[in-house]
């Protein structure tokens, strides 16, 4: 190895090392590329009615965050005021199910109830666990103006990135050598694609689950039905754990009418999830991204195990990235084109003259 390849490696090596340090802010910095290509769409459908860019830029920023702003107005406090209701009926909850218990113990024989006995230690866990699990909620809160300094930074990016990405591009192609340039630019325009098809799949799932969600709960009469829609709706963003979480608030507030109605609601959104999982996804996001299944639950566990809950939430669109890169690079550049030459070389061997007399 000469000495600018042993330079070049250790240069490599401690980029690759900064960058696990600065984790953090790349994953922001990520969150606003997506965002801006995001919002990217909306402005160029306003461009298309002779709106200035400046002007189309700050209609799309205004109308993202009084979403945002509505969002919160329009679901956090009735939520807080149904969970103190939930609270407050969490006794009368507990006596239940301790009547349910003794009637239970009355039918089953004594032997089973042996042997539910010996399960007082898991119970206790789960009591230890629940406890620290509130415990931590301060911890959350302390944490809330990292949380809001974060979203500044975010959104500024996200602007600066509208407003003039071309150098932000040239710049990033300018890290790559010269006689490869010109394909990192091509690979940067089909992640602008893939990432727009994601958002364009990911926001008409949003829609049909919020819509399906508001219908089911309306007809089952469980409070704060649009409410837990749009959750429901927003909470598809995470796959797999995202439909999970949104299945508890309105499962809580049934629980205050009747144990059935939580039933129900179970029900209901086990079906929503069957019909997203094995209807839409198929049909929408295979047209717009070809993402495998076992392939993006694999990528959820891996981006949280690295990034926690920001990788989490950010698995689906680094994905779709990735994907492009080891299709375009690995893939295309490399592999295929070794195979090529393999074969070439093979083709234009000399003959031996053993051969030739032959």
């Amino acid at each position: 190895m000469s000495l600018g390849q042993s330079i070049g490696l250790v240069g490599f090596i401690v980029s690759l090392y900064i960058l696990w340090q600065i984790r953090l802010v790349v994953l922001l910095i990520f969150t606003s590329v997506v965002l801006a290509t995001a919002i990217d769409r909306l402005v160029r459908l306003l461009q298309r009615l002779h709106l200035k860019r400046g002007i189309a830029i700050a209609l799309s920023i205004t109308l993202l965050l009084a979403l945002l702003v509505g969002f919160f107005v329009v679901v956090v406090p009735p939520f807080v005021e149904q969970l103190q209701q939930l609270v407050d009926r969490v006794p009368q909850g507990i006596e239940q199910l301790r009547g349910w218990a003794t009637w239970l113990q009355d039918l089953i024989p004594e032997q089973v109830v042996e042997d539910l006995r010996g399960l007082r230690g898991f119970t206790q866990q789960l009591q230890s666990f629940a406890t620290r699990l509130f415990g931590n909620f301060f911890t959350l809160f302390s944490n809330s103006l990292g949380i809001i300094l974060n979203s500044l930074l975010v959104l500024v990016l996200t602007i600066m990135l509208l407003a003039n990405p071309a150098p932000y591009r040239q710049g990033f192609i300018l890290l790559f050598p010269s006689f490869y340039r010109r394909r990192v630019e091509d690979i940067l325009q089909q992640c602008e694609f893939a990432l727009g098809g994601w958002v364009t799949g990911i926001l008409f799932n949003m829609f049909v689950i919020a819509a399906l969600s508001w219908i089911g709960l309306l007809l089952l009469q469980v409070p704060l039905s649009f409410a837990n829609a749009i959750l429901a709706g927003l909470l598809t963003f995470i796959p797999n754990l995202g439909p999970t979480l949104s299945i508890i608030p309105p499962m809580a507030l049934a629980l205050i009418d009747a144990p059935w109605k939580a039933l129900a609601v179970l029900g209901l959104y086990v079906a929503i999830q069957q019909i997203e999982s094995n209807v839409l996804t198929p049909i929408v996001m295979q047209k717009q991204v070809s993402l495998l299944p076992a392939i993006t639950l694999a990528s959820q566990v891996i981006f949280a195990s690295f990034f926690g809950f920001l990788g989490l939430l950010l698995a689906l669109p680094l994905l779709v990235v990735t994907q492009v890169w080891v299709k375009e690079l690995l893939v295309k550049d490399v592999l295929n084109n070794w195979q090529r030459n393999e074969s070439s070389n093979s083709r234009l061997a000399p003959v031996r003259k053993s051969d030739s007399v032959k």
